[in-house]
């Protein structure tokens, strides 16, 4: 968190957010019936019932979809199949660094327990704008109001990064906070940003977002849904112990303290290798490997180091995802998608 180390999770996450740096941190329905079931639920009304904002996810071959809603276009960079890409020279120099912070291991920061994972929450057009108060990085921060209910779920019950992450469909637009909490008839949080799923546009140069990369969250989730249905059809979101001050698109936004280029930069994208056998994975972790070695996944945080992001979703299966800890860093490597911008 920035400037602040705090506990994300019974797992004994620790997560440092943003400029400072400390060791730790598809059943495709017709969208008519998507809409009809969200109403049944309560999002008409801005309130949020338990299951009412379960997405209804089609990967179709435009790309991902999510609530009737492209997440970005198929030629976006969390879309790209990445297996053919050239290894980066420094591949070994990050795997090992990335390692050295102590974990060494893959391991999937969601599960059964609903008390981790990151939420989200889609809601109708009709959803009420309210006023949002940023707090921490408001230059760099997209201006509300936002259509956030006041009942939105918030990521750790309020404690660690406190993500709100909100769909709108119909305009088909992705709302992000950090360190966000309910006040008065609207939010405060720390930073915000906005993003149209149907755009490739990127954050400004420089500025943060939701994530320390200055990324969008929900579309490199492991989402529960795209799982059931067999494939992920994009990159995932992952965290390093520590990273050095640099970035490379989409990632527009350094949040390392240091300038050993042995760390990664926020946005190096790495993937499960094609010699590493999978063969032996079943269930949740089978489809998650698979697509970690056809998309791969992106730095988009400081962490604790191989942590994966999921939705949050009782579907999950922490007997299979538990598979994901024999999965060693050196099962990756690091490819070539663009220069470090410092």
């Amino acid at each position: 968190m920035r400037g602040a180390i705090i506990q994300h999770s019974p797992f004994s996450i620790q997560h440092l957010h943003k400029q400072e740096e400390i060791p730790m941190r598809r059943i495709a329905l017709p969208l008519t019936i998507a809409l009809a079931l969200l109403a049944v639920g309560g999002v008409a009304l801005g309130q949020i019932a338990p299951r009412a904002y379960l997405p209804l996810v089609a990967n179709g071959p435009a790309g991902p979809q999510l609530a009737g809603c492209p997440v970005f276009p198929a030629d976006n960079a969390w879309n790209q199949d990445v297996s053919a890409l050239p290894v980066d020279p420094g591949s070994d120099a990050y795997i090992a660094s990335i390692s050295a912070g102590g974990s060494q291991f893959l391991h999937a920061d969601f599960g059964e327990n609903q008390s981790y994972g990151i939420p989200f929450v889609v809601v109708p057009p009709s959803q009420p704008l309210v006023p949002i108060t940023f707090v921490e990085y408001p230059d760099e921060s997209d201006p509300g109001p936002y259509p956030v209910p006041l009942n939105a779920p918030v990521e750790g019950g309020g404690a660690g990064d406190s993500h709100v992450l909100v769909l709108r469909q119909g305009e088909c637009k992705l709302y992000e906070l950090y360190h966000a909490s309910q006040v008065g008839a609207g939010w405060e949080a720390g930073s915000g940003a906005v993003w149209d799923l149907r755009s490739n546009a990127l954050r400004t140069a420089g500025w943060t977002s939701a994530d320390a990369a200055g990324l969008p969250i929900l579309p490199g989730l492991a989402r529960h849904d795209e799982v059931a249905a067999g494939e992920i059809r994009h990159a995932l979101r992952f965290t390093v112990w520590r990273s050095q001050r640099g970035s490379i698109l989409p990632a527009t936004h350094a949040a390392g303290a240091t300038d050993d280029a042995s760390f990664p930069p926020m946005g190096l994208r790495l993937r499960l290798k094609a010699s590493y056998d999978i063969s032996g994975f079943t269930g949740q972790s089978r489809v998650i490997l698979e697509a970690l070695r056809r998309y791969g996944m992106i730095v988009a945080d400081n962490g604790t180091s191989w942590y994966i992001s999921g939705a949050t979703d009782p579907g999950w299966v922490d007997d299979d995802l538990n598979q994901l800890k024999g999965v060693p860093g050196s099962a990756f490597e690091a490819v070539q998608t663009g220069d470090i911008v410092h």
